[in-house]
């Protein structure tokens, strides 16, 4: 019996022993069905950075970044250029090869854009390792494939208040019972009318969450806090400066409605100071910033120390997997920025995203529609 169960097991045990090939990134400029308009600026076409793992086995490994500006785009291909001569031949191993990768930049400093290149490697080497043992990432976890509570990030910017509530009630059209809004209009009254409107819009049972992005003083922050507490919010993200820790702790201590935060945590010791300062009554990471899967399965284990609810910050494709491992899992943040240049996009479905059922994360580009995108680098 134990020859049987060795040879069973051995194929498997050699074909996840994957070699790192080369590297290879493009940049695109994927074009966002809703253009998304914060108080800081808006875009319209999503600087997407693509990564490709390529294996001495021919196993690929996918991951994408949103790179926030298309300038970014360029030092972010330049920095995973550079860890790639780190990593060539290389055996994947994805907690490992972030470790060898971050010692080259200990005196740069492992924060921004180094930070978000790593976390990139770090998902398309979890994307191969699964797709060589023939596994959905949720489940090369431990987890299961599930329905995971979602809410549609898309649009609904910075516009007025009949705009944006025409815009809610398309968004709830597309599968889902809960959306965010945009907020930091230049008066409390302004964004308070635009909250009415949707509330008045929308069925009392869907959830609507705010976004400041980090627009406000503290001050003005428990302003506008109090002015839109009972107004049926289901909490406000991100009121004032993402790292001042003690003053989102003053603005949460004031508001009723509940606050989130945690899409610039740089790192999962940042996440555990803001949570110890009590900075806000929910936690959002950013799989990008927190350092990829690797990173997000220990900053899982801190809000489940904590016991504090923690949702997912853009990269629904991913983050669907991590999901059904995090024990305080709340809400994923929906939103298809990245459709134009994939060949299978997510689908919604009853306000809920459920994982790819297919090995790896479920990545796979659309080589006509990356071509059509491509970024000059």
């Amino acid at each position: 019996m134990q020859d049987k169960v060795l040879k069973q097991t051995r194929p498997v045990t050699d074909h996840a022993a994957l070699t790192i090939r080369r590297i290879r990134t493009r940049s695109v400029g994927a074009p966002m069905k809703r253009p998304l308009r914060t108080s800081v600026g808006s875009v319209a076409n999503a600087p997407l950075v693509l990564i490709d793992i390529e294996t001495e086995e021919d196993i690929i490994g996918h991951a994408y970044l949103f790179a926030y500006l298309p300038a970014a785009c360029a030092p972010l291909q330049a920095l995973i250029a550079d860890m790639a001569t780190q990593l060539s031949g290389e055996r994947i191993a994805p907690m490992a090869n972030q470790r060898k990768a971050s010692r080259r930049y200990q005196l740069l400093g492992t924060r921004g854009l180094v930070s978000m290149a790593l976390a990139g490697i770090d998902i398309a080497c979890w994307d191969a390792l699964a797709k060589a043992v023939n596994l959905p990432l949720t489940r090369l976890l431990g987890g299961e494939i599930t329905s995971i509570p979602a809410y549609n990030s898309n649009g609904l910017g910075i516009m007025p208040a009949e705009e944006a509530a025409d815009e809610a009630v398309e968004l709830l059209s597309e599968g889902f019972s809960a959306i965010k809004v945009r907020l930091g209009h230049p008066s409390v009254e302004a964004d308070l009318a635009v909250v009415r409107a949707i509330r008045k819009r929308i069925p009392d049972q869907v959830a609507l969450m705010a976004d400041y992005n980090h627009a406000l003083t503290v001050a003005e922050a428990i302003k506008r806090g109090h002015a839109l507490d009972g107004e049926g919010l289901y909490w406000i993200e991100e009121p004032t400066t993402q790292d001042d820790f003690p003053g989102n702790a003053r603005v949460t201590s004031e508001l009723k409605t509940a606050t989130q935060i945690g899409e610039n945590f740089n790192s999962v010791a940042e996440m555990s100071s803001a949570i110890a300062a009590r900075a806000s009554d929910y936690v959002m990471p950013d799989l990008e910033r927190i350092g990829g899967v690797t990173g997000w399965l220990h900053a899982a284990g801190v809000a489940q120390a904590a016991r504090i609810p923690m949702s997912t910050h853009l990269f629904a494709e991913v983050s669907a997997h991590l999901m059904a491992v995090t024990p305080t899992g709340h809400w994923l943040e929906f939103v298809d920025w990245a459709d134009a240049i994939l060949q299978e996009p997510l689908k919604p479905a009853k306000s809920a995203i459920t994982a790819a059922d297919r090995p790896g994360v479920g990545l796979s580009w659309n080589e006509d529609a990356v071509n059509k995108y491509l970024l000059q680098a």
